[in-house]
């Protein structure tokens, strides 16, 4: 199963939780949502890292990937040359 999946999953869930406990917590109403709208950034704001993470990754493994197939678009001209080079000195 993908990693960032059951991350979400997990966060998901401790969302939900955090959410139920809260609502049926004897507090007033002013105070609960107070308390929402706060639990609710720091999950924002962990999920938004957590993505930032992960489009870091996908940036470092798509510039790898780049820089591979430049060298080895580079290493193809260079045979292709030389092949080009020792046709026209056969034919001379």
């Amino acid at each position: 199963m993908n990693t960032g999946k059951v991350l979400l999953g997990v966060l998901a869930g401790v969302a939900t939780g955090a959410l139920l406990g809260i609502l049926f917590a004897p507090a007033k109403g002013s105070r609960t949502r107070r308390r929402i709208l706060r639990q609710g950034e720091s999950y924002v704001d962990g999920l938004k890292e957590k993505f930032n993470e992960y489009a870091d990754t996908i940036s470092e493994k798509l510039e790898h990937a780049k820089e591979e197939v430049s060298a080895f678009a580079q290493k193809g001209k260079e045979k292709f040359e030389e092949a080009e080079k020792e046709v026209k000195a056969s034919k001379i």
